[in-house]
């Protein structure tokens, strides 16, 4: 696939991004809403590591309460905020409720004062008012669970999102403020004038060509490839990061309508069973991850882990291989310092190198636009001023009714489109309004429409089938009998890149 670059070239860039995941995605939209000239450049596909891979939660994170890392957790809850009103057709509230058994490690008078004080730090931001359950409430609210020892619980309030869409909606918010964002481009190496960089020599992944990219200020937002892009700058540097894995698998069907917050019985970790896309999305592990970044996938231990500790609190569900969906995992790129993975800050600092690199190390995803407004101010001494808005954000003008009449597709494929894209629904469907046959399902496995995949391919860089099955579409979550999503989207993109 050859690929023009020239635009790379022939400029000099005020900021150059290194990594095409959240924190780099949100950090050349900062860049360009505040008038820099900024590139971005991404090895693989936009949030197809750590960024695309995570729980789905934009949260204060209320188990770091066990940590006493109140601020971390006040900061999320503000950033929480932020995201629910910038891009509210990804980022929605949902409730979350916590059943206490008897001989659990936290108490029920722990589990009461936690969400307390959570919705305390929200403070006016509160998404909705917590409330404490019986054991008769909890059942009622979750059928199926497990009413043995069950002393009672509470509910509270949270976000959940999109992952993949969200750090995409940043990349195209960022080109719409004209930023040069280019995916499956490798950096090989940092060009240093006088021992200070200026710039990288880059790889077309794709393609193979190799060219040049020049920038005042280079920052590394490359999460666990930190410690390996370091390398590249000095071979004496010491490592900054440490890995943890977070695994996850999706079961087939609901538990409940609310989330669930569990403890392991194995080792008290706290983790999540999420309604999500109408199945039920289970995680996260934390362990230690010390191999290549490029080959974290889960273990057959992580699933067992995931799936005896979700069958203790409903014993009657089976767990077999027929009904997991699918499993994935990613890295966390955790400061590096000692203690169990679980007990490391989620806080970000940035790292400055001799030659100038900034590299962003730590952080989670809820907090990806103040990582990005702390690295402005930290480059070029500039603070963030201008209201928060993302690609899709905004108004949906028409009710769902309407635009299907007006479109002539069915009500709910608007509606599938209205949650993907938001406000910017009706620029896939200009792709309808041109070609009549791509107002057709892809397969009968999801509401996708064939308009889809030319909006991916034209205006949201998709180059393999993967990015739009896995990250433009997440197909991947609707399970397909036939397989023919994959052979439609691929036999698509074949005829568009012949043409």
């Amino acid at each position: 696939m050859e690929r023009n670059f020239d635009k790379f070239i022939k400029k000099e860039y005020d900021l150059l991004v290194v990594g095409g995941g959240i924190n780099g995605a949100g950090l050349a939209h900062l860049a360009g809403d505040h008038g820099l000239k900024a590139a971005l450049l991404e090895k693989g596909d936009f949030a197809s590591a750590t960024s695309g891979k995570s729980t789905k939660l934009i949260h204060g994170g209320i188990r770091y309460l066990e940590n006493f890392d109140f601020g971390l957790v006040k900061e999320s809850l503000k950033e929480r905020a932020i995201q629910l009103k910038a891009a509210p057709h990804l980022v929605r509230p949902l409730s979350f409720i916590i059943p206490v058994y008897k001989g659990d490690k936290r108490p029920l008078w722990m589990m009461k004062l936690g969400v307390f004080l959570y919705e305390g730090l929200a403070g006016k931001r509160s998404v909705g008012k917590h409330r404490r359950l019986s054991a008769v409430n909890i059942s009622e609210l979750v059928p199926g669970i497990r009413r043995e020892g069950l002393l009672g619980g509470v509910l509270y309030y949270d976000a959940q999102m999109d992952d993949a869409r969200l750090c995409l909606e940043n990349v195209l918010s960022a080109v719409e403020k004209g930023a040069d964002i280019a995916n499956y481009v490798e950096v090989v190496s940092f060009l240093k004038e006088g021992g200070k960089a200026t710039g990288v020599l880059a790889r077309d992944v794709l393609g193979g060509a190799v060219f040049k990219v020049r920038a005042k200020k280079i920052v590394c937002a490359v999460g666990p490839w930190a410690n390996h892009l370091l390398k590249k700058d000095s071979y004496r540097a010491r490592k900054i990061i440490r890995t943890t894995k977070g695994a996850h698998i999706v079961y087939k069907g609901k538990f409940s309508d609310h989330a669930l917050l569990l403890p392991s019985d194995r080792d008290g970790r706290i983790f999540f069973v999420i309604p999500w896309m109408g199945h039920s999305l289970i995680g996260t592990t934390d362990t230690s991850f010390a191999k290549n970044p490029d080959r974290v996938e889960t273990s057959p231990g992580d699933i067992r882990y995931l799936s005896e500790s979700t069958k203790r609190v409903f014993p009657d569900r089976d767990f077999s291989g027929k009904n997991i969906i699918t499993s994935f995992a990613g890295l966390r790129p955790l400061i590096r310092r000692k203690g169990s993975p679980s007990k490391v800050t989620r806080s970000h600092a940035l790292v400055e190198t001799k030659s100038g690199l900034v590299f962003v190390t730590g952080g989670k995803y809820t907090t990806y636009r103040k990582i990005a407004e702390d690295t402005l101010r930290k480059v070029f001494n500039r603070g963030v001023k201008k209201p928060f808005r993302l690609y899709g954000g905004g108004k949906i003008s028409v009710n769902r009714d309407h635009a299907a009449r007006k479109y002539n597709v069915d009500p709910n494929t608007i509606t599938f489109l209205m949650g993907k894209y938001g406000a910017r629904y009706e620029d896939v469907l200009a792709f309808v309004e041109k070609d009549k046959s791509l107002a057709e399902r892809i397969c009968d496995c999801s509401p996708a429409i064939r308009a889809q995949i030319a909006y991916s391919v034209g205006r949201e860089m998709a180059l393999t089938a993967d990015d739009i099955i896995l990250r433009r579409l997440t197909l991947q979550f609707f399970p397909c009998k036939t397989n023919n999503c994959r052979i439609q989207i691929a036999q698509f993109m074949q005829k568009a890149q012949n043409t």
